[in-house]
């Protein structure tokens, strides 16, 4: 092999030698950083929904659609609605990290704390407040003629007696069925309740089965759509909204505008004063804050166009929230996307925003130790001439002594001359190897003089 090659390769060996303790340094550090901070998200979450046809299904769907595009799959889990879903998050036996949670949780919630129900329950966070449900009360005309004889009622007192449906257990709607009935000084008893899921309640209500059922539901619901322009079916109107909204803070006073079901045919023919609940994302605590992130920004491009019953931009939003306010969440409310979004790949600006701080204290760490990389490497090339300099010392120390044998001597300089001679170091060090082979020469020189005397 070319000595000019050898010399290389044995440059990069020390190098390599040399640097492995600092490579290795660095590799501990950022794994640590990396195992403690997890700035990488999960691949998969599961969303607690609700109902296949209801609205919070809809939108659970519309949420794959955003996070597949970064990679995370969306997993939906059905099921009987707010309450349901508020017990699957905080079941610790349960997989489900995000659910839609109806607005009047938290009374829920109070009472399972002062029966002692609330030990061993998973805190929660909000991701803020993304659409609001209105609380459909929807009646049969030729029932309400019983009791109004232009079938139209305008008091919940005219309630009494009728079947309604009053919702499935394990969803929101029983809670606010039982506030309104408190609110009119009414008792459960009152009227003939049934709990059916919202398919079922709507077939029976259509088939004369059922006078009245109440939904809480986003206008987005296909069955919503359908009974607001099922002719014989009318909607109740809250005329006392504001007041259902100071008695119960969860409540809002909102307004189904005039023509919005269907312009052509006038559907509703006047304004329509409506009470609704803010439904919220809802999140355990240990949510990754990267997923918080993808899902309050799809959240963003989802529930900001407007609706039926909210204006454009007036979701998502962190007022109305039930639950603490997660930090990213919060984050993402008062300035935006971060930064680094705007630049790089998601996954990337999260590594960088989550991690930077990490990188910056191992930077600190690391750019003292690399200075020391140099000197070490200069001292490992130069140690391979040096090492010589004791063999030579000691043949020149043994010329000195006393009856010295000369020959054996000289047979010992020439075999290090001979091992100097294949000696390879990097060009930059070949001034010191000559240095050597000049000092080999000098005592070949002395051994070569005649003895005195």
């Amino acid at each position: 092999m070319p000595r000019v090659i050898h010399g290389t390769l044995v440059s990069l060996r020390e190098l390599l030698i040399t640097g492995v303790p600092f490579i290795v340094i660095a590799a501990v550090l950022l794994w640590g950083a990396n195992h403690f901070l997890k700035p990488t998200p999960p691949k998969r979450v599961v969303l607690a929904t609700g109902s296949d046809l209801g609205a919070y299904a809809a939108f659970g769907r519309r949420y794959q659609e955003e996070l597949q595009r970064y990679g995370v799959e969306v997993v939906l889990r059905p099921s009987a609605g707010s309450r349901e879903n508020m017990r699957l998050l905080q079941d610790p036996k349960q997989d489900v990290q995000i659910a839609f949670v109806q607005g009047g949780a938290t009374e829920t919630r109070r009472s399972a704390e002062e029966t002692g129900e609330e030990d061993d329950k998973l805190p929660v966070m909000s991701l803020g407040s993304m659409f609001y449900e209105p609380v459909w009360i929807f009646y049969r005309a030729r029932a309400a003629k019983t009791v109004a004889p232009n079938g139209v009622l305008t008091q919940a007192l005219q309630f009494k007696g009728m079947r309604v449906n009053t919702g499935a257990p394990g969803s929101g709607i029983p809670g606010i069925v039982n506030r309104i009935l408190a609110a009119n000084h009414m008792e459960r008893a009152d009227i003939q309740r049934s709990s059916l899921d919202l398919t079922p309640a709507v077939t029976n209500l259509l088939a004369g089965k059922l006078d009245a059922m109440v939904m809480v539901s986003a206008p987005e619901s296909l069955l919503v759509q359908m009974l607001l322009q099922t002719p014989g079916i009318n909607l109740y109107e809250f005329h006392q909204a504001e007041a259902y909204s100071r008695r119960y803070r969860y409540l809002n006073p909102v307004a189904l505008p005039r023509g919005v079901v269907d312009l052509p045919r006038n559907v509703p023919p006047r304004d329509l004063a409506m009470i609704a609940a803010t439904c919220s994302l809802v999140a355990r605590e240990d949510l990754h804050p990267a997923l918080v992130q993808l899902f309050v920004q799809a959240a963003a491009r989802i529930h900001s166009a407007g609706g039926w019953i909210s204006k454009t931009g007036q979701f998502p939003t962190q007022q109305n929230t039930e639950f603490p306010l997660a930090r990213d969440a919060e984050r993402y409310y008062r300035n935006g996307p971060p930064a680094l979004q705007r630049y790089l790949p998601f996954w990337l600006a999260n590594f960088v925003d989550r991690m930077w701080v990490a990188l910056f204290s191992i930077a600190v760490i690391l750019i003292p130790l690399a200075r020391v990389v140099p000197p070490l490497y200069n001292l490992r090339i130069r140690s391979r001439i040096y090492r010589w300099y004791r063999h030579l010392r000691q043949i020149e120390d043994a010329l000195g002594a006393p009856g010295a044998d000369r020959a054996a001597l000289l047979t010992k300089l020439d075999e290090l001359d001979a091992k100097i001679e294949h000696l390879a170091v990097p060009l930059a060090y070949a001034d010191e190897l000559y240095t050597l082979r000049s000092h080999i020469s000098l005592v070949r020189e002395r051994l070569l003089q005649p003895m005195p005397g």
